[in-house]
């Protein structure tokens, strides 16, 4: 007997729940790393996390397809960028790149993008780029299907330019919260934090009781 549906011929999501924060001095960006394909998990420990430059990266929701090729697009670009003006790359100029893209096939792409960072003209930036193309900033923003779970815990937890850790803390709960309501959102929380420095890596492994830090990695990329 046949099955009702075939998972080889299910379009790789990353069904996910991606969040990003400003703060004083930097960014903090956050992730689960699930990507299913239907029912059946794809991949558990994804970094969603892509590199655009030293000191910009973007969080991807969607089509897994569609997302990486975006931000493949756009970091040739703004490398060939760099290596003509011998500048680092604004983050406006980051994502109004992915913006370009998401707008002009939005009606062929699948493709929710979080793009921040850190640059000397504005210091810490997030800007939202959802289905369809539009691009605002915003100080807090959260991304995918996990998102709609927790809009009522960031806005009752978020504050104003919140101290480092207090907003790495933020985060990390955030997206555990959604990992515990979504389906499609699981594995570990990878969080980033962005400054004037480049960006340390952390991972959070989620234990039984949901909330606890096993461990953190920094890991610090330079620019210079």
């Amino acid at each position: 007997m046949q099955p009702d549906f075939d998972f080889t011929d299910t379009p790789v999501s990353t069904g996910t729940t991606i969040m990003a924060v400003e703060f004083d001095g930097g960014v903090v960006i956050g992730a689960d790393s699930r990507t299913s394909s239907g029912a059946y998990v794809a991949n558990r420990v994804t970094d969603k996390l892509t590199r655009i430059t030293d000191k910009v990266y973007c969080c991807r929701s969607g089509s897994a397809a569609d997302t990486q090729a975006i931000a493949d697009i756009v970091a040739y670009s703004l490398n060939y960028h760099e290596n003509q003006t011998n500048k680092d790359a604004l983050v406006f100029e980051a994502a109004s790149e992915f913006r370009n893209y998401c707008y002009s096939y939005r009606e062929s792409l699948l493709a929710g993008i979080i793009v921040a960072g850190w640059d000397e003209q504005r210091g810490g930036q997030v800007y939202s780029i959802p289905l369809g193309g539009m691009l605002t900033r915003e100080a807090c923003t959260i991304g995918g299907s996990g998102s709609s779970f927790i809009y009522g815990f960031v806005r009752e937890h978020y504050r104003p330019n919140m101290a480092l850790e207090d907003c790495v803390t933020f985060v990390k709960k955030a997206v555990q919260h959604a990992i515990y309501h979504d389906g499609s959102s699981g594995g570990v929380v990878r969080i980033g934090i962005i400054t004037k420095d480049g960006i340390e890596r952390r991972i959070f492994y989620n234990t039984e009781s949901g909330a606890s830090a096993v461990s953190s990695t920094p890991s610090f990329i330079s620019s210079e």
